[in-house]
């Protein structure tokens, strides 16, 4: 019987509590000051920058501040959308690659036809020079002279040579039919040898060596015909004198028989 009251209060301490937070939830508390609680228009903030002195965001600045949002968004989509629209696409640059392969089989094809071009034109420039040059040995027709019956008697005459020094040394078979055809060029053939001549002169002149050479074994030539022919003429007229006083001798002898 004496521990009754006892357990009456500890049975009490839960319901007292439940109560307090109910009613705690229900109705809440105002801050408790320890002296006389003031007037709110003469408390004064404990921060200089106050929340409460901030000026409240309006709609308009609101609405301002989404559009500038949105324009900046739209402005980077736009310019990231030119920059990819800017870029090649695999089909301009297999477009661009095969422009240039076709340019460059273009400047070969050019370079090839104009090579072929060249060399074509070389060959008629050859070949013009060739019949241009056959055609200034021929003779002119205001002489008179034939190439073929006179290039017969050369050949002959060569032949003759070569049969003529068969039986000698390699120097002479070699050198007397080529004298010998062209000492018969020479008396058959005269203005077609003067053309050969010419243009063989004209071709030893690129070559001064080959020049000096024929120049001083022309020379020595011409100085060995003159002398030649000089003491040919010194030697007939003394036989000519000779056969004049042989003949005065002879009438001589003829008139005194008489």
């Amino acid at each position: 019987m004496a521990f009754r009251p006892v357990l009456r209060q500890r049975a009490l301490a839960p319901a007292t509590a439940g109560l307090f937070a109910a009613g705690f939830l229900l109705f809440p508390t105002r801050t408790a000051y320890a002296e006389a609680p003031e007037s709110e228009s003469s408390k004064k903030p404990i921060y200089d920058n106050d929340l409460s002195s901030l000026p409240s965001s309006s709609p308009s600045t609101s609405e301002s501040i989404s559009s500038v949002a949105s324009s900046l968004v739209n402005s980077l989509v736009s310019s990231s959308r030119d920059e990819s629209s800017n870029l090649p696409t695999p089909t301009d640059r297999l477009a661009a690659q095969i422009g240039k392969g076709r340019l460059f089989l273009h400047d070969q094809v050019s370079a090839a036809e104009d090579k072929f071009n060249g060399f074509m034109s070389s060959l008629l420039n050859l070949e013009s020079d060739f019949t241009s040059t056959v055609a200034s040995l021929a003779p002119a027709k205001e002489t008179g002279e034939r190439l073929m019956p006179g290039a017969m008697y050369v050949l002959v005459a060569s032949m003759a040579g070569s049969i003529i020094s068969r039986n000698r040394g390699i120097l002479l078979r070699a050198t007397v039919p080529l004298a010998v055809g062209i000492g018969a060029g020479w008396l058959v053939l005269p203005v077609t040898m003067r053309n050969v001549s010419d243009l063989a002169w004209r071709y030893e002149e690129r070559f001064p060596v080959i020049r000096d050479n024929h120049l001083r074994i022309r020379g020595a030539a011409e100085q060995g015909w003159y002398m030649t022919k000089v003491h040919s003429d010194i030697a007939v007229s003394k036989v000519d004198e000779k056969v004049a006083g042989v003949r005065e001798t002879i009438e001589n002898w003829v008139k005194q028989g008489k």
